[in-house]
């Protein structure tokens, strides 16, 4: 079935979803939403949050999707500060943050509540008392049906305002100046009419959206699913022959963590592009993929703010272990001292950097957080890395998750990494605590595999020898899960409030 929207049994022509888009166009026009407007999404990967963005695109608005895991304070901090004239959400996330939104923030509110799909229900095992429809709400079709088709032109449907996803601090929204075109630059050469895209990571991060958008903006086929299971990813891959995918690490590491046998079972050949980012890559979890699946991973480096200013092949991965790539056409990477020099090769900086044919934006209602980024023309989204003499990108760290023990600076990627070599570690994260002689010491939160018992001594052992031994953390945490959202990023924020709350400070 060409042009083609698919999630789980479901189905939707792009025709359809060009036409409901139409619809839910006047519907914002009528809710007062004018020209940069805001309209707002808080719902798994399903067909409305496509039709959100082609329909706010329409009226020259922006659609605002809300990470479905938020509390209702989250929630009503995004749809207070983007002024969001419509709230579109799936009725188990209503029922469960709906009581708890202010009272005056529902008042200015078009709320549109859309029945949480049966197939969704069942991924997550959502009773069907919690999928009840609200009275006080039309739903998501008996709303449309009130509005005829809007006439206006055909528009691009990447018209989001992404907000950043705030481990430290409130969350910011990325509004694009003008909306992004699909240019031909880095990744966007892959996306045409033959492409069949998964999307797994949830289309509330830019990626994710940008990656849905362009597939539908082209014609190709989009496969939406709302949670990732690793060994139904890739019966998926099987049965829709998918050719392009955006995933993030965390899926790469639980899919080689399948059995043998499994993995053997299902037919991966129709794979060409699969993109990553997101999180820190692991080059032997890379390198283990390649083997597998081919030379079809492609990393790239880049933020909402920016778009993806590198790239980098299989190839290029397995000759250069570690490496993001290169810059991409009409793409300027920099990396600058604390002081506003340039960084010679090898020297590791904040890294500052720009895609030129990617349009400018601002934080919403944050002139001087914007102003606080730039540096000669490019951006930075606060990573630390470094450039060798070929021009090859490698991250280090986050500069804000750094810690600085007794002056000297430790990035946690690189202790996470080591981590990840041992066989009871299924997911962790590396953090600084407050310490009365170093200043910050290291903790690390573990979530071990299912059933495994991790000895902290035996693990400090383990680390000797693969990392440097003032890096080796202190303090080792053992939890059943850690707070990672669906695009596997760490709210590591949570994890360090419980130890600076009574420090005095936060570094």
């Amino acid at each position: 079935m060409p042009n083609t929207l698919i999630c789980g049994p479901r189905n939707m022509a792009h025709t359809e979803a060009h036409t409901t888009a139409r619809k839910a166009a006047n519907g914002f026009l009528k809710a007062g939403v004018t020209e940069g407007g805001t309209v707002a999404t808080m719902m798994r990967n399903d067909f409305p949050v496509v039709v959100m963005d082609l329909a706010a695109a329409m009226v020259k608005a922006a659609a605002v999707p809300i990470n479905w895991r938020f509390t209702a304070e989250e929630a009503a901090y995004i749809l207070a500060d983007c002024k969001a004239k419509v709230f579109v959400l799936h009725s188990d996330l209503w029922n469960r943050i709906g009581a708890d939104l202010p009272e005056n923030l529902i008042d200015d509110l078009e709320i549109v509540i859309v029945p949480t799909p049966a197939d969704i229900a069942e991924t997550y095992g959502l009773p069907a008392e919690d999928c009840a429809l609200p009275e006080d709400f039309p739903t998501w079709d008996s709303w449309l049906s009130d509005f005829p088709l809007w006439d206006g032109p055909n528009a691009h449907g990447q018209a989001a305002m992404i907000y950043t996803s705030g481990t430290t601090g409130h969350p910011k929204g990325v509004r694009r100046l003008t909306n992004p075109t699909l240019v031909s630059t880095g990744y966007n050469k892959i996306f045409n009419k033959d492409c069949k895209t998964l999307m797994v990571a949830p289309m509330y991060h830019s990626a994710p959206n940008r990656f849905a958008m362009l597939t539908v903006d082209v014609g190709g086929d989009l496969i939406l699913v709302p949670r990732f299971d690793p060994e139904t990813i890739l019966q998926i891959i099987e049965t829709e022959k998918i050719t392009t995918a955006f995933m993030v690490p965390t899926m790469f590491i639980r899919l080689l963590k399948l059995p043998d046998t499994v993995r053997r079972q299902y037919d991966i050949s129709s794979l060409r592009h699969i993109v990553a980012a997101g999180a820190p890559f692991p080059p032997d979890i890379k390198e283990a993929m390649i083997k597998w699946w081919g030379p079809v991973i492609y990393e790239y480096y880049g933020g909402t703010e920016t778009g993806a200013v590198t790239l980098c092949s299989s190839e290029e991965a397995l000759a250069r272990p570690g490496t993001v790539g290169r810059a991409v056409e009409d793409a300027t990477v920099k990396i600058f001292n604390e002081d506003g020099t340039e960084c010679p090769p090898n020297v590791p900086g904040e890294i500052y950097c720009r895609l030129h044919s990617f349009p400018d934006f601002v934080y919403e209602g944050r002139p001087e957080d914007r102003k606080a980024v730039e540096r000669d023309g490019l951006f930075t989204v606060g990573d630390i890395g470094y450039l060798d003499e070929e021009g090859y990108l490698f991250i280090s760290d986050r500069k804000r998750d750094m810690i600085i023990s007794g002056g000297v600076n430790i990035y946690p990627a690189e202790i996470e990494a080591a981590m990840f070599n041992h066989e009871q570690v299924h997911d962790c994260a590396v953090f600084g605590i407050p310490d009365p002689d170093l200043g910050e010491a290291i903790a690390v939160a573990i979530q071990p595999e299912p059933d495994a018992t991790i000895d902290t001594g035996q693990l400090q052992s383990f680390l000797k020898g693969r990392i440097a031994n003032y890096m080796i953390p202190r303090k080792i945490l053992i939890k059943d899960s850690l707070p990672r959202d669906d695009n596997g990023k760490i709210f590591k924020r949570k994890l360090r409030d419980a130890f600076w709350a009574d420090a005095g400070r936060q570094i």
